[in-house]
């Protein structure tokens, strides 16, 4: 069961600026109601530049209604080349957080407003030109790249959560698969295999890598010495954690804390975390 934010909540009760903008300067259209969903964003710019008015009309569900609604809120007021630099990671922001299986309303959004923009300009979008990888959603290469490099995606599921490719037949798992190993491969040729690459991450991405290497990294470890560790809080840059069972009375703890998890926590998240221990 998927768990919704109160702003989430409060935009698919009340969605703002629903509707479209009469005699629009931008129109952008992405997906499409055979794939379950669609988005038309419209928007009008005033005198001096910026928007002054965006609405939106989405078929799909909570999460897509609220995501489009955060868009208009989110870009009223600003200019085209401001309103150009707002990711899908912010709209997740605004909202609080979407499940991982929604993500992909976000990704819509950021496409939606890349369209109105390019629409605006006379401009094609890279993605027209670009083959799709994805039929049963209509998902172009382009597409799937942008996902992968905007979100810092490394697995074929979290591709499927923010684009939808591959959530369908399957038949494209392989060439999703070929594509997130030519990125990656890039990447570590970029930087060379000792130092991988190190994306600026949205809070929302920092919580969640920090929970999953907790999970995935650490508490494996701790669990053969009978130990384990909770995630109490995450402010800023300070981790707070609480060591169970063998651990928390290990006289070692400290040892534990700063060369194993934080040291671990600062290699697969970022250099800048601190752990400290908090009682419970």
């Amino acid at each position: 069961m998927w768990v919704y934010t109160d702003k989430v909540k409060e935009l698919f009760d009340n969605p703002k600026n629903v509707g479209e903008v009469e005699d629009a300067d931008g129109v952008g259209e992405v997906g499409s109601l055979s794939c379950g969903d669609a988005l038309k964003l419209t928007f009008k710019l005033d005198e001096k530049g910026r928007i002054s008015e965006a609405k939106f009309q989405t078929f799909g569900c909570a999460s897509a209604i609220a995501s489009s609604s955060a868009l208009t809120e989110m870009i009223i007021g600003k200019t085209l080349e401001e309103a150009e630099t707002i990711t899908n990671q912010d709209i997740v922001e605004y909202l609080g957080g979407l499940p991982d299986k929604k993500m992909h309303c976000s990704v819509m959004g950021q496409e939606a407003l890349r369209a109105a923009v390019a629409n605006y300009r006379g401009e094609k979008l890279p993605k027209e030109d670009s083959d799709i990888v994805c039929e049963c959603f209509g998902v172009t290469e382009k597409e799937i790249e942008d996902a992968i490099l905007d979100n810092s995606l490394t697995t074929l599921e979290q591709v499927t959560d923010y684009t939808k490719a591959g959530g369908g037949c399957g038949s494209c798992h392989e060439r999703i698969e070929g594509i997130l190993q030519q990125i990656m491969g890039q990447a570590e040729a970029e930087v060379g295999p000792e130092k991988p690459a190190k994306v600026r991450l949205s809070n929302i991405q920092k919580m969640k890598l920090i929970e999953e290497t907790l999970e995935r990294e650490i508490q494996p470890t701790l669990a053969k010495d009978g130990g384990s560790i909770e995630l109490v809080d995450i402010i800023g840059d300070r981790v707070l954690v609480s060591l169970r069972g063998a651990c928390a009375t290990c006289v070692a703890s400290d040892i534990t804390l700063k060369h194993y998890v934080e040291s671990k926590l600062r290699e697969l998240v970022t250099d800048n975390l601190v752990v400290e221990e908090v009682a419970q």
